[in-house]
């Protein structure tokens, strides 16, 4: 069981193992609460600044102690990593990304790629707001990482709301140059729909509640964010995470 084990956290409070500290505190605490899946980030951050302190700390004492703590915390992200692995095998696994307004970090590579591998073929993306310029552009940077490796996908399914001539010319020329590359952008137009989803016919379920427009207006042409979304500040929004083993969806 992942509850089992976990260690406690660091009691030293030297200078240089105060970042260490802080993060470690926090893994422990997150694995308390059973969110292991921040806690296993947490753990990994909190030993790469361990393995630092051990490498430039010469007291031998010292040097011991930091040994035997960083050997405890790996054990437990070992443990955890392994019970997540599980949890995605059988099906069980839900992971919730909270986005902080202001955020960065979180472009669609960094949120998706992790689902994403040679089994995927097929997409559909439900979301009603693939209306004006800057969704478009949005709808278009997801459709180029699915064409790029591993990804093999062929078919993209959209559902989205229909608005006029413009977001409809958009469509048709995303779907013209996506078909360049062997890949077939099925649209549908639905006056109803609310709902925003994204499938992966490897069994991903990623609902977002902005759907794929959760980034902010970049501050100029020419300023950082503006080409990388890594770099572009985000509304605040969720991210859920499934798996249809457990959603028993079809």
């Amino acid at each position: 069981m992942a509850g089992r084990g976990r260690p406690a956290a660091v009691a030293d409070r030297r200078p240089e193992n105060a970042a260490a500290l802080a993060i470690i505190t926090r893994a422990v605490e997150l694995d308390s609460e059973c969110k292991y899946s921040q806690a296993l980030v947490c753990y990994q951050e909190g030993l790469d600044l361990l393995l630092q302190d051990l490498r430039g700390t010469k007291n031998d004492a010292q040097r011991s102690l930091l040994r035997k703590r960083i050997a405890s915390y790996m054990e437990r992200a070992e443990n955890i990593k392994k019970y997540l692995d599980q949890e995605k095998e059988d099906g069980k696994y839900h992971k919730q990304i909270k986005i902080e307004d202001n955020a960065t970090g979180f472009s669609y590579e960094s949120l998706f790629q992790e689902y994403l591998n040679e089994t995927v073929t097929e997409v559909w993306i439900e979301d009603p707001y693939i209306r004006q310029s800057h969704q478009l552009y949005n709808f278009l940077r997801f459709c180029e990482m699915l064409i790029k490796k591993p990804c093999k996908v062929k078919t993209i399914h959209l559902l989205t709301s229909l608005v006029g001539s413009v977001q409809q010319n958009g469509l048709e020329e995303i779907k013209e140059s996506l078909c360049k590359y062997g890949v077939l952008l099925e649209l549908e137009y639905s006056s109803s729909i609310h709902d925003r989803e994204i499938r992966f016919n490897n069994g991903w379920i990623i609902k977002i509640g902005r759907g794929l427009d959760y980034f902010k207006k970049p501050q100029g042409q020419f300023s950082l964010g503006y080409c990388d979304l890594d770099l572009r500040p985000c509304y605040e929004t969720t991210v859920d995470i499934f798996h249809t083993k457990h959603t028993k969806q079809i």
